[in-house]
């Protein structure tokens, strides 16, 4: 299968398994897991192409690592990044000394007067490595990498929690825990 189709198939289980699960008619149980052969039966009936084998390639060749099956592969479910209410049972963990946070520069003004807030998702999502943060920052126009001090929100109370997938999750990150690293720093 082409890059292409695959980021097509892979834009839309996001959105089914993060977002929407009602727009092809399937539930998701409280901790995010949709039934394979129902997920693939009612993406077909909504006339796209996906079988198994297509669906597990999207899986295990996705580079974010979104999504992640059942140990039987019988169950699916994105990873984080949900905007709908299920229980990831993730545990708390404690984060590296550092973590990034990547955004578009038009939103560094707002985010140094009310923090980095998760918006409509489940928590804010942070990056291990400057790479990533840039990347993710990229989307959202001119990037600008924010560094979280991470081990002063720790010795205050705050909660992370590491995703299947790598990324580093906490609910906040307020005013005072974070500073912007200038262009070419490391």
């Amino acid at each position: 299968m082409e890059g292409k189709d695959q980021k097509k198939i892979s834009k839309f289980l996001s959105l089914v398994l993060r977002h929407q699960p009602q727009i092809i008619g399937i539930k998701l149980d409280a901790q995010g897991w949709a039934n394979v052969e129902e997920l693939i039966h009612k993406i077909n009936a909504k006339g796209r192409s996906l079988d198994f084998v297509t669906l597990e390639q999207v899986v295990e060749t996705n580079d974010k690592k979104r999504f992640g099956f059942n140990n039987d592969k019988t169950k699916i479910r994105a990873n984080q990044g949900h905007s709908i209410d299920i229980n990831l049972g993730y545990v708390s963990k404690t984060p590296p000394e550092v973590l990034y946070h990547g955004t578009g520069s038009k939103y560094v003004n707002s985010i140094y007067k009310s923090g980095i807030q998760k918006q409509s998702r489940h928590h804010v999502h942070l990056s291990k490595d400057l790479k990533t943060a840039i990347s993710v920052g990229q989307r959202h126009g001119k990037p600008v990498v924010l560094e979280i001090l991470t081990e002063k929100m720790m010795h205050e109370g705050f909660e992370f929690f590491e995703s299947e997938n790598g990324v580093w999750l906490t609910d906040e990150v307020p005013v005072g825990y974070f500073k912007k690293l200038e262009e070419g720093v490391r």
